[in-house]
Protein backbone atom coordinates (compact mmCIF):
# COMPACT_ATOMS: atom_id res chain seq x y z
CA UNK A 1 0.00 0.00 0.00
CA UNK A 2 1.04 3.62 -0.61
CA UNK A 3 0.58 5.96 2.11
CA UNK A 4 2.25 8.96 0.53
CA UNK A 5 -1.32 10.48 -0.74
CA UNK A 6 -3.66 9.89 2.13
CA UNK A 7 -6.88 10.94 0.43
CA UNK A 8 -5.79 8.26 -2.86
CA UNK A 9 -7.76 5.93 -1.25
CA UNK A 10 -10.93 7.97 -0.36
CA UNK A 11 -13.79 7.24 -2.94
CA UNK A 12 -14.01 10.19 -5.28
CA UNK A 13 -17.63 10.76 -4.62
CA UNK A 14 -16.90 11.32 -0.86
CA UNK A 15 -16.23 15.29 -0.20
CA UNK A 16 -14.00 16.35 2.60
CA UNK A 17 -16.12 19.35 4.34
CA UNK A 18 -13.33 19.95 7.31
CA UNK A 19 -16.31 19.07 9.64
CA UNK A 20 -15.87 15.60 10.02
CA UNK A 21 -14.42 14.87 13.78
CA UNK A 22 -11.13 13.49 14.28
CA UNK A 23 -12.73 11.15 16.87
CA UNK A 24 -16.07 9.22 16.90
CA UNK A 25 -17.06 8.56 13.36
CA UNK A 26 -19.81 10.45 12.59
CA UNK A 27 -20.82 13.81 11.39
CA UNK A 28 -22.16 16.01 14.35
CA UNK A 29 -25.50 17.82 13.93
CA UNK A 30 -25.21 20.58 15.99
CA UNK A 31 -22.28 22.97 17.39
CA UNK A 32 -22.02 23.64 20.72
CA UNK A 33 -21.47 27.67 21.31
CA UNK A 34 -21.73 30.20 23.89
CA UNK A 35 -23.26 33.70 24.21
CA UNK A 36 -20.71 35.48 25.97
CA UNK A 37 -22.81 38.60 25.97
CA UNK A 38 -25.06 36.75 28.72
CA UNK A 39 -22.13 34.65 30.48
CA UNK A 40 -21.67 35.61 33.91
CA UNK A 41 -18.66 33.59 34.73
CA UNK A 42 -20.14 30.96 36.72
CA UNK A 43 -17.88 28.38 35.15
CA UNK A 44 -20.29 25.57 35.33
CA UNK A 45 -19.67 24.44 32.53
CA UNK A 46 -16.36 24.36 32.23
CA UNK A 47 -16.40 21.90 35.75
CA UNK A 48 -19.09 19.71 33.74
CA UNK A 49 -17.14 19.48 30.22
CA UNK A 50 -13.82 20.80 30.59
CA UNK A 51 -12.60 19.16 28.04
CA UNK A 52 -15.26 21.59 25.53
CA UNK A 53 -15.53 24.87 27.44
CA UNK A 54 -12.78 27.41 28.92
CA UNK A 55 -12.89 30.66 30.56
CA UNK A 56 -11.13 33.57 28.87
CA UNK A 57 -8.80 35.12 31.28
CA UNK A 58 -9.41 38.27 30.35
CA UNK A 59 -13.12 38.75 30.34
CA UNK A 60 -13.95 36.17 32.52
CA UNK A 61 -16.72 34.51 30.67
CA UNK A 62 -16.59 30.68 29.13
CA UNK A 63 -16.27 29.55 25.42
CA UNK A 64 -16.62 26.51 23.32
CA UNK A 65 -12.89 25.40 22.97
CA UNK A 66 -13.65 22.36 21.23
CA UNK A 67 -16.90 20.66 19.59
CA UNK A 68 -15.42 17.27 20.18
CA UNK A 69 -13.99 17.97 23.44
CA UNK A 70 -16.44 15.74 25.43
CA UNK A 71 -19.64 13.37 24.94
CA UNK A 72 -22.82 14.95 23.48
CA UNK A 73 -24.31 13.70 26.69
CA UNK A 74 -21.56 15.64 29.17
CA UNK A 75 -22.27 18.91 26.89
CA UNK A 76 -25.90 18.40 27.14
CA UNK A 77 -25.46 18.47 31.22
CA UNK A 78 -22.93 21.59 31.10
CA UNK A 79 -25.83 23.47 29.16
CA UNK A 80 -28.43 22.71 31.81
CA UNK A 81 -26.90 23.36 34.61
CA UNK A 82 -25.82 27.56 33.33
CA UNK A 83 -27.75 29.56 35.00
CA UNK A 84 -28.65 32.27 32.82
CA UNK A 85 -28.91 29.45 29.51
CA UNK A 86 -26.55 31.46 27.80
CA UNK A 87 -25.17 27.91 26.14
CA UNK A 88 -27.30 26.74 23.13
CA UNK A 89 -27.15 24.18 20.24
CA UNK A 90 -26.76 25.58 17.05
CA UNK A 91 -26.28 24.74 13.61
CA UNK A 92 -22.04 24.46 12.24
CA UNK A 93 -23.08 27.33 9.55
CA UNK A 94 -23.97 29.70 11.52
CA UNK A 95 -21.01 29.74 14.54
CA UNK A 96 -19.18 32.23 11.76
CA UNK A 97 -21.89 34.48 12.07
CA UNK A 98 -22.73 34.30 15.97
CA UNK A 99 -19.22 34.91 16.71
CA UNK A 100 -18.58 37.73 14.60
CA UNK A 101 -21.88 39.26 16.08
CA UNK A 102 -19.89 39.22 19.36
CA UNK A 103 -18.32 42.58 20.41
CA UNK A 104 -16.35 41.64 23.20
CA UNK A 105 -15.13 44.94 23.49
CA UNK A 106 -18.23 45.77 24.95
CA UNK A 107 -18.01 43.29 27.83
CA UNK A 108 -17.68 44.25 31.27
CA UNK A 109 -14.69 42.05 32.55
CA UNK A 110 -15.22 39.51 35.00
CA UNK A 111 -11.53 38.05 34.90
CA UNK A 112 -9.69 41.80 36.42
CA UNK A 113 -10.68 43.87 39.00
CA UNK A 114 -11.65 47.63 37.54
CA UNK A 115 -8.88 49.87 37.40
CA UNK A 116 -9.65 52.48 40.80
CA UNK A 117 -8.71 56.31 41.02
CA UNK A 118 -6.22 56.56 43.77
CA UNK A 119 -6.77 60.15 43.75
Amino acid sequence: MDFTNPFKYVEEDTKITGWEPVLGGQLAEKAVWVDESRCIGCKYCVHVASNTFMVDEFHGRSRALRQDGDTVDAIQEAIDTCPVDCIHWVKFEELDDLENSLNRDMFQTFGKPPRMNKH
